[in-house]
């Protein structure tokens, strides 16, 4: 099987090598496919399409994974799996919650799949989503968001695993405790090894500390191969052999590092962001912008770790 999916892989790579294209879903293993996106950050250019998608077809049914940015994008989506495969969607799951991921939820409503998420995503989605739909329609514009809405998940996940039919193929939820974002899931068929691991993991693009718990963060990452994952598709990039997605890991680990070296040397806040460098990833998506609200979010951690010694 893994020979299979290496090959798809390097399939995948050449084709990435022009992403204007973000809706020509990528077979990364039988039956699963993947929707890779553009690294940048949500932009006119963009239409906000940032975040990966994908869906996984089954006997009977599909499941899809992650909506998009907005209604038009879940369309596109929609369209794209269509072209793929006439099954019906039975299920739709949001693995986390952040806006480029979930607001094609209305597009998919149609459908009349379950859409679920887990719990502490869902609770994120109602005391912020509206005010992100706002900015995205600043950002964006009303044309490219007509449409849009939120669209609350349900039925909810509450646990730390489980397992689900889509249609004759079986998938397992699983939510390793709070990492990227407090409610992350990911989402692993087992029968290929094909790991969908939403914000957990993110490749040549820098990942955002916003919502994360760092600890558990890295911990959900170190434990990344006992899944039993082969290939992994990311947030954000492209799809990974299981041993390098730990990339993300050795960014977060990197950061640590450095504000940590910059904390205990009593350099200020504002230095600091400014002496955060990690140079092995200066070429990742996002290091101008998004490096720099991470060096400032480690940076209060630290302090707040060392008022609550």
């Amino acid at each position: 099987m893994l020979p299979r999916v290496l090959a798809a892989l390097m399939l995948l790579l050449t084709l990435t090598c022009a992403r204007a294209d973000a809706l020509m879903p990528v077979e990364v293993a039988p039956g699963v496919y993947a929707f890779i996106a553009d690294l940048g950050e949500v932009a006119p250019g963009n239409a906000g399409r940032v975040g990966n998608s994908g869906f996984v077809v089954g006997v009977t049914g599909i499941a899809v994974i992650d909506t998009g940015v907005s209604f038009r994008h879940g369309q596109a989506l929609l369209a794209a799996i269509r072209r793929v495969s006439d099954q019906p969607i039975t299920t739709v799951i949001i693995t986390h919650a952040v806006q480029e991921f979930l607001f094609g939820n209305a597009a998919f409503e149609p459908t009349g799949a379950r859409l679920i998420s887990h719990s502490k995503s869902i609770d994120l989605m109602r005391q912020r989503c509206d005010h992100c739909l706002e900015n995205l329609r600043l950002i964006l514009g009303e044309e490219a968001m007509a449409g849009t809405r939120l669209v609350i998940p349900a039925p909810a996940i509450e646990g730390d695993h489980e397992r689900i039919d889509i249609g004759g193929r079986t998938l397992d939820l699983l939510h390793p405790g709070w990492a990227a974002t407090p409610g992350d899931l990911l989402v692993l068929d087992p029968a290929t090894g094909a790991l969908f691991a939403g914000g957990v993991v993110s490749i040549d693009r820098i990942p955002e500390l916003r919502d994360a718990d760092f600890g558990g963060w890295v911990r959900t990452l170190e434990q990344l191969p006992l899944t039993g994952a082969g290939v992994v598709i990311p947030g954000h990039g492209p799809p990974v052999p299981i041993g390098q997605a730990r990339t993300t890991l050795d960014y977060l680990m990197a950061l640590d590092r450095q504000m940590r070296k910059l904390f205990d040397g009593g350099i200020g806040l504002m230095d600091a962001i400014e002496g955060a460098a990690v140079p092995a990833f200066a070429d990742w998506a996002g290091y101008t912008t998004i490096h720099r609200k991470n060096a400032l979010e480690r940076y209060l951690q630290l302090e707040l770790d060392e008022l609550g010694r």
